[in-house]
């Protein structure tokens, strides 16, 4: 007789269903999240594509929803750890989407402060605030997802401690958002392309010939 084919459904096992899996998840999703977000302000060809939802010179709920087109192309690979040490796909989903829906509301200037106890564990408006701010000394700081802990523990925590400059340091001086896309890739493979030119084209050509 022919063998019958199980369909595949969504549905997790029996063991993902218990409340430890999912304090797992939690973790395992927001520890991904900081590397993730921190490789993507360290890494040019990353942030060139993140850089989109920096570049305002403002600080609001909308800000949340200013997210780049690039970022689609790598960002999840990041999570494909996940589903390999047994993390059903949708339950690794589902807490992407519960970890974005937090970070909704840190995109404020009207919460203060939370009690110490809050600001020492969760991330919050006053530690995005740092995040989205290009005074020097808030550089590339504090890239948590939901827990500030990740950024305390690998060094790249920094405390709100002077009024945040808003955007970045080169300024996009566009309101076109098709160019808030795209413009930070073009200026990189701009760059990419003189590099290039100048090691091996330029470089090359002997001290005689230059004069």
């Amino acid at each position: 007789p022919a063998r019958r084919i199980r369909p595949v459904t969504c549905q997790s096992s029996p063991q993902h269903r218990h409340w430890w899996a999912w304090a797992l998840i939690f973790l395992a999703d927001d520890f991904t999240f900081y590397w993730y977000h921190r490789f993507a302000h360290e890494i040019r060809i990353l942030w060139a594509a993140h850089v989109n939802h920096h570049s305002s010179v403002e600080y609001s709920l909308s800000i949340a929803l200013r997210q780049s087109w690039g970022e689609l192309l790598f960002k999840y690979f990041f999570w494909l750890w996940l589903p390999v040490v047994g993390f059903p796909p949708m339950m690794v989903f589902m807490m992407i989407s519960i970890s974005l829906i937090y970070q909704f509301w840190v995109h404020t200037e009207l919460i203060h402060r939370f009690p110490k106890w809050f600001e020492f564990i969760m991330n919050t408006p006053s530690h995005h605030r740092v995040h989205h701010a290009s005074n020097y000394r808030y550089l590339d700081r504090n890239h948590a997802g939901i827990l500030i802990i990740w950024d305390r523990m690998f060094g790249t925590f920094v405390e709100e401690d002077e009024e945040p400059i808003y955007g970045i340091t080169i300024p996009l001086n566009s309101w076109d958002p098709i160019w808030a896309n795209i413009g930070p890739m073009s200026s990189l493979f701009k760059e990419a392309f003189k590099a290039w030119w100048k090691r091996n084209v330029c470089d090359s050509v002997p001290d005689d010939f230059k004069n």
